[in-house]
Formats: structure tokens, sequence, C-alpha cells
């Protein structure tokens, strides 16, 4: 790698660098260079953090924005140079961020990803303002932003596209016969979509309205926009991207490419570099059509080329261009062993991209493979419904040069629902792709998360996967190994006699800080001891991932503690006569030495569940109230409602009192993080009220239907 030392303004070191080997024809005189001393970063979460880092590298001053749900965020507290914008859609208000960064001085304006990143309109406001938008000309965002006239420009450079109908006529029922065209299945898109919103495959002609519908309103809560277009839906696909960077001096290269086929709700968990299984010659080949495309609008900066690949014939089209920098270039640094952040601040500053495509090649060939995956708050079991909350404990793998976490948050922090809700992404690299596979499983075995649902134990199993291992990949991967999966794993009684053990310890401990005697008295959800060495009864509910899944009956343990530290435990018909046990409360860490093995448990209580972490897997439990203590208490059976599964607005109400319902008939449409979900009838029955409306806002738990009887 070349060494650029690090200074306030790069240009001066950057401009020396030697000219890329792809030029484009024609090209006008570069304009002098504008050093950079001070950037606002117009985005949120991990990526202002990622810029950030990279800025104060090289004595770049950062403004970050924060909102009122985001005040106390690691992005917010960043930097000494933050500005409140209020309410939470305020990210979005590019006249307002223009106007803060002039008046604090900055010089140019870093738009991360997503948000204003891909806005022609408020890119050409920051020029019109005199300042540096960090990214391409809006000319050249406006072009590739319309997925209908971006294909137009495609193919007039030569770049394959797929068949569809980009037309101007929205009428449903034209674009229903374009359809009958192609041949099913296929797949509607939002012109301005993006991060998978607005898109829906459809399988069959009589789905097509609805599918139409849901897609429509989707894109226009997410863009302004509903416009939409129709392509054939390749029925095995890959999705391959190339990273492709230009500068203002007519040069442009391609960064290899990355292979984003691993995708739920069209959006990507997994990437990885270099794609498997891809000739060489096809390769160079999509490099060489990215570099087309990119040269093809003049286009300056970061940018992903993104194609369908197809398995069955090995042709490949392009799909689109996201004219920024993506959530998954970390991918591509690791196995280029570059900062695309400062790619992004050589070019803006006016300087040469620091390699040439050949330099470039050569990187890739001595790196080796990287794979990046997407940590989210949400539970795949539930169709990947977004979750969010407090993050009660979060636990990292050791960071190194080739394990790399970008995250947005620490233990403590609340994942708000207003945004998207990933939590971090894990990277890592090695020689080969089979190395950094078992590399990213045992990254995952590492990784503690205790609060909202999230996909981490889902992600080790699909890296396990055996198709995945042998790089067998599409774009409908989950949902045709969907049986493996997701297949449910039972609790083993050792983790019901470490959650007793963790209850019982930490019952110990307050009790001796606070009165200072050895047992406190017992909660509700125990039983049958007092002071001393006695016996105790918890009962302990194996949570399924599915929480409208039938909750299994309780498992009784009893556990008597026999000495300071030594106990008898009894799980179900499985009895461990003696264990020594420990808590250690500042890493939440419980130790036990059974007969047959050592167990490390990370141990996390909140309330009346239980999280643990033991042989690198998460296990979610609930203490429940004994059966005499709920007939003494008068537990009622809970009515039969149709339950808000998180924080969410309601859209539509597709149901009225009085109507005869049939299970996973569509009752409520909701929406939460900008992601449209449909809430479905558990069972038959009849709608006796419906709770809340469309546009009530309700908090995860409210009841949005209630119904009685059977249909």
């Amino acid at each position: 790698m070349r060494a650029i030392r690090k200074s306030t303004h790069l240009s001066r070191q950057l401009l020396a660098a030697n000219a890329a080997s792809h030029v484009r024809h024609n090209s006008s005189v570069a304009a002098p260079a504008k050093p950079l001393a001070s950037v606002l970063i117009a985005n949120r979460g991990e990526i202002a953090l990622r810029v950030g880092r990279t800025a104060a590298e090289y004595g770049i001053r950062t403004t970050t924005l924060y909102t009122d749900p985001d005040a106390r965020s690691q992005h917010a507290l960043s930097s000494p140079y933050a500005v409140n914008l209020g309410e939470p859609s305020a990210y979005l208000d590019g006249d307002r961020i223009i106007q803060i960064a002039k008046d604090q001085g900055c010089q140019g304006i870093h738009p991360g990803y997503g948000f204003l990143s891909e806005n022609p309109v408020f890119a050409r406001k920051c020029t019109d303002a005199g300042l540096t938008f960090i990214g391409p000309p809006w000319e050249a965002i406006e072009a590739m932003g319309s997925k209908s006239k971006s294909k137009d420009i495609m193919i007039a450079a030569g770049v394959p596209c797929i068949p569809g109908y980009h037309g101007s006529n929205q009428d449903p029922q034209h674009l229903k016969d374009e359809a009958a065209k192609m041949g099913y299945p296929v797949l509607l898109k939002a012109v301005k979509g993006g991060g998978g919103k607005g898109m829906r495959i459809v399988n069959q002609p009589d789905e097509f309205f609805d599918q139409l519908a849901s897609a429509k309103s989707e894109a226009r809560n997410s863009f302004g926009d509903e416009v939409m277009l129709v392509e054939k839906y390749i029925i095995t696909p890959r999705h391959i991207e190339v990273q492709v960077f230009a500068d203002k001096h007519g040069n442009c290269v391609a960064l290899g490419e990355r292979d984003c086929s691993i995708q739920r709700r069209h959006q990507k968990i997994l990437e990885e570099s270099p794609a498997p299984h891809l000739k060489e010659e096809v390769r160079q080949d999509l490099w060489e059509k990215a570099r087309a495309a990119a040269l093809a609008v003049n286009y300056e900066g970061a940018g992903t080329v993104e194609f369908i690949f197809d398995n069955d014939s090995g042709e490949f089209f392009f799909m689109e261009m996201n004219t920024r920098l993506q959530v998954e270039h970390p991918v591509t640094e690791m196995v280029t062993g570059e900062d695309l952040v400062r790619w992004q601040l050589i070019v803006a500053e006016g300087g040469r991209l620091p390699l040439t495509q050949t330099e470039v090649e050569q990187r890739i060939h001595e790196r080796g493979a990287a794979i990046e995956a997407r940590i989210y708050a949400e539970n795949p079991a539930m169709n990947f419904m977004p979750d969010s909350g407090l993050l009660l404990h979060l636990r990292t793998p050791t960071p190194s040069p080739t394990v790399r976490i970008d995250a947005g948050f620490v233990a403590g922090d609340e994942v708000s629902s207003h945004y998207d809700p990933m939590i971090a992404k894990l990277i890592v690299q090695g020689p080969t792709r089979a190395a950094a596979i078992h590399k990213l499983r045992a990254a995952l075995e590492a990784y503690e998360v205790a609060g909202p649902a999230t996909n981490i134990e889902f992600l080790k199993r699909l890296c396990a996967s055996p198709d995945f291992v042998a790089g067998h990949v599409e774009t409908g991967y989950i949902q045709k190994h969907r049986a493996e999966l997701f297949a449910a794993e039972p609790a083993r009684p050792e983790v019901f006699a470490q959650a007793a053990l963790g209850l019982a310890l930490q019952e110990q401990q307050q009790a001796a800080a606070h009165r200072g005697v050895f047992f406190a008295g017992p909660p509700v959800a125990a039983a049958g001891f007092g002071a001393g060495f006695q016996q105790r009864e918890f009962h302990l509910v194996d949570l399924p991932a599915d929480s409208t899944a039938p909750t299994p009956p309780p498992t009784p343990v009893q556990i008597q503690q026999t000495a300071p530290s030594t106990f008898a435990i009894t799980v179900g018909a499985t009895h461990f006569p003696s264990v020594t046990s420990s808590l250690a409360p500042a890493t939440h860490t419980l130790t036990t030495f059974y007969p047959h093995t050592r167990l490390s448990t990370t141990f996390i209580r909140a309330g009346d569940r239980l999280t643990l972490f033991q042989h690198g897997k998460q296990h979610r439990l609930q203490l429940a109230l004994p059966p005499w203590a709920e007939k003494a208490l008068g537990v009622a059976d809970v009515a039969n409602s149709v339950l808000a599964p998180m924080p969410c607005k309601v859209l539509r109400v597709e149901v009225r009192e009085g109507d005869a319902v049939r299970r996973d008939q569509p009752l409520v449409v909701i929406e939460s993080m900008k992601m449209e979900t449909v809430i479905r009838s558990p069972v038959d029955g009849v709608v006796a009220r419906v709770v809340h409306g469309e546009g009530d806002l309700c908090k995860a738990g409210t009841a949005l239907v209630e119904f009685v009887g059977e249909a």
C-alpha cells in the first residue's frame, strides 16, 4: 500500500499518486484541489461513526447530526460538534442540513449511505451553496436514480439489461399485460426504490393487483413515489455487484465484486468477495461492464453497479447502480486493504485514485476472501420482523486485523423503532473462502446480544448450511433451505440447570449486599425455601422463537444447596447430584463444574425473562409462576387477541367486527422501521372487536384485534 502521511490537507500527497489504468475519453481538465478541513456527516448510526473515524485520522473536523430519539446514541456523542435536528424524520431535511453545515463552517457534506446520499436535488443544492458534496455529481445520481432511465443508458453503453417494462404507462391493467408478455414470475420494483422496499414477486396472474398495491404503498411511504417497473424474475438468480471508483481526472477502476445473494425481504444479510464459483472470464467481463456503466454517466467517487446473475444460463444483467458507498463496502476494504472513505475524500479534494486496476487485481489475489454478516434486531422465525428495545447486554468478538466490527451501538443503548434495526456489521477475512467462513462462525459464536431479538442464531445456522459452505448460493436460498435454517433446537437440561443456578446465586448476592444475610426471601416464582440451606423450585419456559407458536409447558427445576458453593439440581428426569458454581456479577459469567463437564454461561435477567449464552448459543427462557401460585393469585387465561409484535403504526385494517375469519387470513397491516408487515389470524374465529384503526400508533404487545369462538 502506498504510504500517505496524515494531514489536514490531503491533496498535496494525493495529487502525486499515479493515475489509474482505465481513463475516460474526452475528459475535461479537473478543477484545482480543494482541501477539506471540516465536514458535516449527514447520516446516523454506524456509518456516521465509520466516516468520522477516517476523517479524524486525517485531521478533518466532523460535525454530527442527531434527532431526539438519537440524543444519546454513539454517533451523536462521537464529536464535540453535534446538532440536534429534533423530529425523527429530520434527517431528510436537506435544506436545513445545508444551512447547518454553513453555520458550522463546514466545507463539505458526507451523506453516508441512505437518506440523502442518492438525492440529486440535495447534491445539487450542496454544490450551489458552495459545499463539497462527498459523492458523485448530481447529474450522475439523477441519471442512475431512475431504474427505467438508467437501463436506457446502460443499453446504449453496451451493458446487458434484464427484459422488462420501464415505460410511463402506470395503468395497473397495462402493467399486468406487460407482465403476461414476459411470462410469470415477474418482479415489481419501485423506480426510485432501494433497500428491498417497494419490491414484490408475483408468481401468478391472480395475485398481480394485490402485490402491485402493496408495492406501491410501501414505495409511497419510503420514497414518496409509486411509479413501478416490471421485470422478468429469474428463477435461480444470484445478486453480484461490482464496486467502482472514479476520480475527476478521468480514471475509473473496479475494486472487485461482491456476492450478495443471501437475502431476506430483498435485503442482504451476508455479502462476500470474491463471488464463489465465478469463472475468471465472467469476472473480468463483470468488472469491465461495471466500469462502462460508470463511464457512461461521467461518474466520480464511490459507486456500486449491481447485476443479476442467472445460475442456469451463466448470463448476467444490469439491475441498477447505487450512487453511494454501500453498507457492505467493508468487504471490499478487507480484500483490497484500502479505506474507501479515504478514497472518497481523495476524490472530493481533487486527487487521483491511489491504485491502478492492475494494482487492485494484485491486492485481491494476495488477500484472499472476506465475508460480512449484518446483525439486525429482528426475529427470523417471524418472517424477519424487526424488533427494538434496550440492549441489556452486548459482548462482541475480539477485533483484529482479520475480524472487524462496524457498530453504532453499545450495551445500554436503545434500538429505536424509528430507524433501520441494524445493530452492527461483522466482517472477517481469510486466505480462502473456507477459512473466512470458519472465522465468521467462530466470531458469531462469541457475539452476545440480550434485549431485542436478533438474527445472530440464524446467521450461525446459515454459515453452517452445507450448500452455503459449498458456495451454491442464490437469492432464494433462505426459502429453499427453510426447513434446515429454521429447525427448532430444544434446550438441554444443563441450560435449565444453569438458569436456576443463576437465579439462586444472583439472589444470594443481592441479599448479602443489602441485608447481610446469605439467602434472600423467595420471589413469587420460587417456592419451598427459607433461611439456610434449603430447597428451591423454579418453573422455566423455553420460549419458542416464534412468539405466535404454542408456548411449551414450564420445566420444573429443583435446586438444593448442600454447601456454600455446592448444589444438587433436578431438571425433569435428569439429576445432577453435586455441582459447584459461582457467578461473577461484573461480567454476568456463571461458571459451574458438573461431574461430566465445566460450563461457562453468560446469565442475563430482565424481570421474568432470562437470556443465557452457552457453548456459542443463545437461549431465551421465561420464569413462570408455579401452578399453585397461579391458582392462589387467580391468574386467568388470556383472551383471544392479536397483539402488535413491535412498536408500529396501523396502515390498514382488513376486517370488521362480526366478520368470520380463517386461520392465516390478513387482519391488519402495520408499518415499523419503514417496513410493512401483514398481521394474520392465528386461528379460525369471529372478530369481536377491532381495537386499533388506521393511523393509530401502538406499543409492542398492544391488542390490535380481539376475536371469539369458531368461525
